[in-house]
């Protein structure tokens, strides 16, 4: 009886911290009378909240959508052996993975989708221009917890496979996430295994147990659609009577007590809510896979498939992308081939492939530590009694090696056959796909400055601002790189643009980039091909985008003037929000001194 009390009023401060926060026009760190906030100011950006209010309203008005799409389906039928819905199948469980992706409902405080961090006019990324450019990862159900990595783009992601060693490379290939967690070994699907990891993750939507996913599905509205496809007794589990307090309580509340199963239930009840949790999983991922999120409608498409010439820029860029550029050798492009130029040129040979941009591999790229990352800031308990980083500005992404030591902030790795590759891997992170880099809201037609542009965010820790930025990067790493950190550039340079600050993690760099020789012009032609692999183009009608969705975002495009703004250029976009980096305190030990330790040591 207690600790049920305790959950309740636990709950009642979450709420009301969360309405605090809603209602307030600022954040700011010194008011003791609001919410939880272990921030610097400058940390979060200033529209935060209504920025927030923005993209529920958004995915609001898409879940009432699914559930338009669910009315309007035929009647489902299965029959035949195996079982199968005959005829609306496909349509059927992609509708579902529609529905439990825009429903705010799947978080602990009802108030976070997974579509939160993933939103349709961004490329299935993050929505918000002001988080995009300062605190890198955003902010879930507990609003002040964030994440430490970008949101990635969830495009073409069941593309990917399980996590498979290739022994004559020794290098890793397949998995989902920045640092390949999501392994796809028990499903073989490491897309529907990513769908499973934000739900119960502390910074997203921050569910205590898995279960909580199946006991909210049985209350959806939705709820006899899940029974269609998947059974009609997927919900028979004995649920505690105090299950939605649980459910209700961000998990890593200490409360809890570091347990992972708080909701009492017995042995086979388990077993259903794991199956339940297994098809959330692979309904989002089919989802994902369908023409709504994944459908190959680029320029690029079109131009396989005979119905677009590209222009001048796309064609030097494209000849680039697989040249001088070296960009194929990780985001492999699928154009290549034995004919002649000759033969290519007249037309006989027939393009029979869908090209995925990525190799699914992973990469250090000698990125600079971030210090803008929200991640670095929360080392004090919250109201709930959790801390989601005790080491600040002590932490250090290892990217896949900490995954391989099942180490802090990563996950279990299920394979120890693995672990002893975590040296090889310090610092590597997906090789992500090139589709939809530049995708935007059509009234915010490009992700440079000055605009109008929508501000998106770059690799896994949201450094680079822009898509110029980021081919300079790739061009230009080895030429300006100064042994400072981020924001202690020397006089007389710019950071971005003549000064790279020292890698976060100097051990595995890829050394196939960083002094290409590529000119301006040149830098500008990979972006214009990168342009050209934004999916919803219609070459019936070019002006008019054809990508599902892509007109909800009612936000605001940004704008500058190079006459009155230094940094109204996509080559210093973002550099007005740089901050210094504090000194840096040695890797904290339960980092990066978890056996097989990194070598050399990291710093």
């Amino acid at each position: 009886m207690k600790k049920a009390k305790m959950l309740a009023a636990l709950v009642t401060c979450a709420a009301v911290a969360g309405t605090l926060f809603l209602s307030s026009g600022t954040v700011s760190a010194q008011d003791p009378a609001g919410p939880y906030n272990p921030y610097p100011p400058g940390i979060l950006p200033p529209d935060l909240p209504s920025e927030i209010a923005r993209v529920r309203r958004e995915i609001q008005g898409i879940f009432s959508q699914a559930i338009g799409e669910w009315q309007a389906l035929p009647p489902l039928t299965l029959t035949g052996q195996p079982p199968t819905l005959q005829g609306t199948g496909y349509q059927a469980v992609q509708i579902l993975g529609k529905l439990m992706n825009f429903d705010e409902n799947m978080s602990a405080e009802k108030n976070v989708a997974c579509a939160f961090c993933h939103m349709p006019y961004a490329g299935f990324s993050g929505p918000i221009p002001s988080v995009n450019l300062t605190m890198v990862a955003y902010p879930g159900t507990n609003l002040f917890r964030a994440g430490k990595r970008t949101a990635q783009r969830y495009t073409y992601s069941p593309r990917f496979p399980v996590l498979q060693l290739y022994p004559d490379q020794n290098l890793l290939f397949g998995g989902n996430f920045w640092d390949g967690r999501s392994t796809g070994y028990l499903l073989q699907s490491a897309d529907a295994e990513q769908a499973q990891h934000p739900p119960v993750d502390t910074q997203e939507m921050g569910l205590p147990d898995t279960a909580c996913i199946a006991y909210r599905l049985s209350q959806a509205v939705y709820r006899p659609f899940f029974e269609q496809i998947w059974g009609a007794g997927s919900f028979s589990i004995a649920f505690p009577v105090n299950t939605e307090q649980i459910c209700s309580t961000p998990g890593g509340a200490a409360i809890f007590g570091g347990n992972l199963t708080p909701i009492p239930l017995s042995p086979p009840d388990r077993t259903r809510a794991n199956d339940v949790y297994n098809h959330w999983g692979q309904s989002i991922s089919f989802y994902e896979d369908g023409p709504q999120v994944s459908p190959f409608t680029s320029k690029v498409d079109a131009n396989l498939n005979g119905q677009y010439t590209y222009t001048t820029d796309e064609l030097a860029g494209a000849t680039l992308f697989g040249g001088q550029g070296n960009c194929n050798s990780c985001h492999l492009d699928g154009q290549r081939t034995t004919l002649t130029p000759g033969q290519a040129q007249a037309g006989n040979y027939a393009v029979n492939a869908r090209p995925l941009f990525t190799c699914f591999g992973y990469s250090n790229l000698g990125l600079p530590l971030n210090p803008r990352d929200a991640f670095y800031y929360q080392t004090t308990p919250d109201s709930f009694g959790f801390t989601a980083n005790s080491f600040g500005f002590g932490y250090r992404d290892l990217g896949v090696g900490t995954f391989l030591r099942s180490g802090f902030g990563a996950a279990p790795n299920p394979n120890s056959s693995f672990t002893p590759l975590a040296p090889t891997n310090d610092g590597r992170q997906q090789v992500s796909t090139v589709r939809n880099v530049a995708m935007t809201p059509p009234q915010c037609p490009s992700t440079e400055a000055p605009g109008p542009y929508f501000q998106k965010e770059f690799f896994h820790n949201g450094y680079i601002k822009s898509l110029k930025q980021l081919v300079h990067f790739y061009n230009t790493r080895d030429v300006y790189p100064f042994n400072v950190t981020s924001g202690h550039c020397p006089a007389g340079t710019t950071e971005k643009v003549d000064c790279w600050p020292m890698p976060e993690v100097k051990n595995n760099i890829d050394m196939t980039v960083g002094n290409l020789g590529l000119t301006d012009q040149q830098e500008n032609q990979i972006v214009s091909v990168m342009q050209a692999l934004t999916d919803g183009f219609n070459p019936a009608n070019p002006s008019v985008s054809a990508y599902p969705n892509i007109n909800t975002y009612t936000g605001t495009c940004t704008t500058c003037n190079p006459a009155t703004d230094p940094n109204c250029s996509p080559s210093r976009q973002g550099n007005g929000s740089l901050i210094p980096t504090p000194p840096l305190p040695a890797c904290a030990a339960a980092i990066c001194a978890v056996p097989p330790v990194p070598s050399p040591p990291i710093q």
